[in-house]
């Protein structure tokens, strides 16, 4: 992100595409928090019907970007400022007005969209060429291990393994137990987080389960015979099968 902020110096708009719950709307808002004078969020699943109006005609950008500014009572500065499009599959015409916000080069602009969502409301409207693409994941072991506080283990499996070290019994014996905790918590960040909270994990797997109906619902709105959901809730039973 910051390569892009620095390189492309507002020439494109950054997208930032992933599943639902990886946390791409608290990783804009923190970016913008600590990389701008000043930022907008604007978050499509909940913006007032008039925010999402001003997309309907660009025409006059000074207007649209002047009634952005009032509604979210935030001053931005030229070169200085960014205006975040949260869940930006909610108002497709304003993804596609990024062509004309990024040529007028005022402001930065960084878009979040859930994968799903993202491809499919996509058919009425020109996708803009001026964005810079980049995919997010659940968090991985080493950030998890990051997420605990932990900033050795990883290092130390990482030069073991170049040097071809062995670790012994006991040392192996905990990797595997702090291994199969990752497995059971998972990398979404929220499940992370109540963890953290909690050391409980039964509260985490309420929450993974919430994620999980989710991802159910949105296939759901793209197959309204429910056969895509119920070969998703059969994906666990294939994969024990193996």
């Amino acid at each position: 992100m910051l390569q892009w902020k620095q390189e492309r110096d507002g020439s494109t708009a950054l997208l930032i595409k992933g599943a639902r719950r990886v946390g791409k709307s608290t990783l804009a808002e923190g970016f913008a928090r600590k990389e701008y004078e000043s930022y907008i969020l604007i978050d499509f699943t909940e913006a007032a019907q008039e925010v999402k109006d001003l997309f309907e005609d660009i025409s006059n950008l000074d207007n649209v970007l002047f009634q952005l500014q009032y509604h979210y009572n935030t001053r931005l500065t030229p070169r200085k400022s960014v205006i975040i499009f949260d869940e930006v599959q909610d108002c497709p015409l304003a993804r596609q007005a990024i062509k004309k916000l990024v040529k007028d080069q005022r402001y930065d602009y960084i878009e979040t969209g859930s994968l799903i969502s993202i491809k499919k409301k996509i058919k009425n409207i020109r996708i803009p060429s001026e964005e810079t693409r980049l995919e997010m994941y659940p968090m991985d072991y080493e950030e998890f291990r990051w997420a605990l506080s932990d900033t050795v283990t990883v290092d130390m499996l990482r030069e073991a393994y170049e040097a071809k070290s062995p670790l012994g019994d006991g040392v192996m014996r905990k990797l595997l137990r702090d291994f199969r905790l990752y497995m059971l918590v998972g990398g979404m960040p929220q499940a992370v987080n109540e963890y953290l909270n909690t050391n409980n994990l039964s509260a985490v797997d309420a929450v993974k389960r919430e994620i999980i109906e989710l991802y159910a619902d949105d296939f759901r709105k793209i197959d309204s015979t429910g056969k895509a959901t119920r070969m998703f809730y059969a994906v666990p039973g294939q994969l024990n099968k193996i």
